[in-house]
């Protein structure tokens, strides 16, 4: 091309060939697809070719022919669902729901093979004019012209709830059938099936179970009750499971609860002969079980039980402790509370899973009626004395540390713990001085189980009390090291030094000792102070033992072990045929009431009467007179003849003790204030009131009397003094 020829522009132009569209071909196309729809719910698919089908259907809506095509499907599907509305309603009795459900069938096969034709419909024209794709559209026309016709919405509600009613009355029902069925209603939108059977099935539900739970109340007593119940709400949540929707289950289940729990829950636990505390007292493991998960399930459920069962551990407990035929026996008494803790332990652990909120329940309850008697604490250390003088012989170690474990948890009952140390250390020093304790490792666990739960300054002069016993092993054996030549055969000293402090204090009774043994005590005293410089010592006669070499009448020799006491009484009738009560207690001067004991056990112990006592009688009266029982035979060698013990404190013993524990309380009770002012630097009364109530509660309940006494002495010493303003403030005075 040549420079001077002149640029021409290329335009592309539109097609001028005009395409022209049959005009009956929109009418003839969906004639096609309108037949072929008629044949799909006629059975008839089988000749028919779907790519061509579908060629039409993609050709009609990319000619602009969509909604004649979608308008057409609706009215073509609603003549079929019409058709097969009318042979569902004429089905008869049992024949209606297979009717439904093989139409229901025939009909989703015919929608899925029309939605495969109609494709590409779905996914361009129906998108773009915001219509119902074909498959939600076949269900809502299925829903409209079937489910909810006029002949059929009523029936099928009725029919399915008669199903039901007949399954609960013990019938065989088809439940795949009802499965289909109630899958058809999920499937057609959650509304349908909440509006057209979950909501009348639930309202029937609770009707049924309102008149059945009437019924079954009046004729039952509560374990058959529970059973029933226990076996309707398994029912119902196997029901849903194998044909209605999984979130029914949740709905149906709250209708048995409330109808056959909540609504009759207090007339069960209290029914008369069965109810729940007839359960408790009768260890019923798997009704209690039953209620425990049964009442779990609605609201205060398992408060009403924790409630009742909280009374009645409270009533029944509050009768042990107050009996005065079991507080005579202090063993039996604490084994008692023991077995009652046992008991409901179990009850506990097997019935109501371990339930902390039971369990706080319980702890509560003992911790209330335990310290209703006084004596509690005395009584579980003469238990622990019992226990640990011959109540373990032969146990095995591990059931020993049950046995102390579990007197460590009625121990944490006790508001007044410092009662059962004063206790505690009068039986420990009686074991150890007596060397009855049966085990020094049993008596150190329990030590050790005391400190973990009260600290060191609680078991600081039980631990002193060991501490003195080894030290005296060595004291005696430099005793005889200095002294044994001279001593010869005479009689043989053991001593046991005990620190004042640690040892629970006893008024020093003098007694006159025999002149054998008194002269060899001063021995020992001069031997002792000789070693030790600053001591005092003082014989604690009362707490000693002897043993004894006697011949009576028959020439029959015997080896007695007795008390001290004993000793000094027997010793007098080496010089004396006969002596009068008041003879005995001139020459020893032994305490009164110790001297009765002590003549009890040598005059009127069947077996072990080595006196004879005139006139004869249990009681020792001040004019009676004794001599040697001649008489007097045993089939051991060796006889021990124990003192007539008074288990338990007598009232003059029991009020000495408390005023002992009083005292000791006093500077506790100082002490904590200071330690509580001394941070505060300024508190009013009720806030000190409580704190020391508080600092104090591990070993005793303080009484607010008594700290008021306590703040008033303290003011008197200038520790603490009244605000001039509010005279119910405190200063602290550094």
């Amino acid at each position: 091309m040549s420079s001077g020829q002149k640029k021409r522009n290329f335009q592309i132009e539109a097609f001028k060939h005009k395409v022209v569209v049959d005009p009956k071909y929109a009418e003839k196309t969906w004639k096609i697809l309108e037949h072929a729809i008629h044949e799909i719910y006629n059975h008839n698919a089988s000749g028919l070719s779907f790519e061509e089908l579908y060629r039409n259907a993609y050709n009609m809506v990319l000619h602009k022919f969509g909604e004649k095509l979608y308008s057409g499907l609706v009215s073509t599907m609603t003549i079929h669902l019409q058709t097969m509305s009318k042979c569902i309603e004429a089905a008869n009795g049992g024949s209606f729901l297979e009717e439904l459900n093989t139409k229901w069938s025939d009909h989703n096969k015919a929608l899925q093979m029309i939605r495969d034709i109609l494709m590409y419909m779905d996914r361009t024209f129906i998108p773009s004019t915001h219509k119902t794709p074909v498959h939600e559209l076949g269900l809502n026309l299925w829903r409209d012209n079937v489910i909810h016709s006029d002949k059929i919405q009523a029936r099928l509600l009725n029919t399915l709830l008669d199903l039901i009613l007949r399954e609960r009355t013990g019938e065989v029902i088809n439940r795949g059938l009802m499965r289909n069925i109630i899958k058809m209603l999920m499937d057609l939108g959650p509304s349908v099936y909440q509006e057209d059977f979950e909501k009348p099935f639930l309202e029937v539900s609770a009707d049924f179970y309102r008149a059945e739970s009437q019924e079954f109340i009046e004729c039952s007593d509560c374990g058959d009750y529970l059973k029933k119940a226990e076996r309707r709400l398994n029912e119902e949540i196997e029901r849903v499971s194998h044909y209605l929707d999984v979130k029914s289950e949740a709905k149906i289940t709250n209708v048995v609860e409330k109808e056959m729990i909540a609504n009759h829950m207090l007339r069960l636990v209290h029914m008369d002969n069965s109810g729940l505390v007839k359960m408790l007292l009768d260890d019923k493991f798997e009704d209690l079980g039953r209620m425990y998960n049964l009442f779990r399930r609605v609201p205060n459920g398992l408060s009403t039980i924790r409630e009742v069962m909280t009374s009645h551990i409270r009533d029944t407990g509050k009768q042990l402790v107050t009996d005065t035929e079991k507080s005579k026996n202090p063993v039996e008494f604490v084994e008692s509370l023991l077995e009652k803790r046992d008991k409901y332990d179990k009850i506990i652990s097997l019935a109501f899973s371990n339930d902390k909120t039971f369990q706080n329940a319980l702890n509560s309850s003992f911790e209330y009626f335990i310290n209703l008697n006084p004596r509690s604490p005395e009584y579980i250390s003469l238990f622990v004395d019992d226990k640990l003088r011959k109540g373990l012989k032969g146990v095995k170690e591990e059931d020993i540390e049950i046995i102390l474990d579990k007197v460590m948890m009625l121990f944490r009952y006790l508001q007044e713990k410092d009662v059962f140390e004063k206790y505690y250390k009068q039986h420990l020093a009686k074991r150890l001085l007596s060397g009855k304790t049966v085990s020094d490792d049993a008596e150190r666990s329990l030590i050790v189980k005391l400190k973990t739960e009260c600290g060191y300054q609680f078991t600081s002069k039980l631990e002193g009390m060991f501490t003195d016993m080894k030290t005296s092993q060595d004291t005696m054996q430099g005793f005889y090291a200095a002294y044994g030549a001279e001593l010869g055969n005479g009689p043989t000293l053991v001593v046991q030094v005990l620190t004042t402090g640690s040892w629970p204090t006893q008024s020093s009774i003098t007694c006159n000792l025999p002149s054998e043994m008194s002269a060899l005590c001063e021995k020992f005293r001069s031997y002792y102070l000789g070693t030790h410089t600053g001591r005092r010592l003082s014989w604690q006669t009362n707490m000693g033992t002897a043993d004894l070499r006697a011949t009576f009448g028959n020439g029959q020799k015997y080896e007695l072990n007795v008390s001290t006491y004993q000793m000094c009484v027997l010793m007098l009738f080496n010089n004396a045929d006969c002596l009068s009560y008041r003879e005995i207690e001139q020459a020893t001067e032994i305490p009164s009431s110790d001297l009765k004991r002590c003549l009890q056990s040598l005059a009127c112990v069947k077996g072990k009467h080595v006196l004879r006592k005139e006139p004869m009688s249990k009681d020792i009266g001040e004019d009676d007179a004794f001599s040697v029982n001649d008489k007097f035979t045993s089939k051991l060698r060796k006889v021990k003849i124990g003192t007539v013990v008074a288990q338990k404190e007598s009232e003059p013993e029991k009020q000495e003790t408390r005023q002992r524990v009083e005292e000791d309380r006093k500077p506790q009770i100082e002490a904590a204030i200071v330690r509580i002012m001394k941070s505060r630097r300024v508190l009013d009364h009720n806030n000190i009131i409580a704190e020391v109530t508080k600092q104090l509660q591990s070993r005793f309940l303080a009484n607010p009397g008594e700290i008021k006494k306590r703040i008033e002495s303290l003011i008197e010493r200038d520790f603490l003094e009244r605000d001039n303003a509010d005279r119910r403030l405190y200063r602290y005075l550094a």
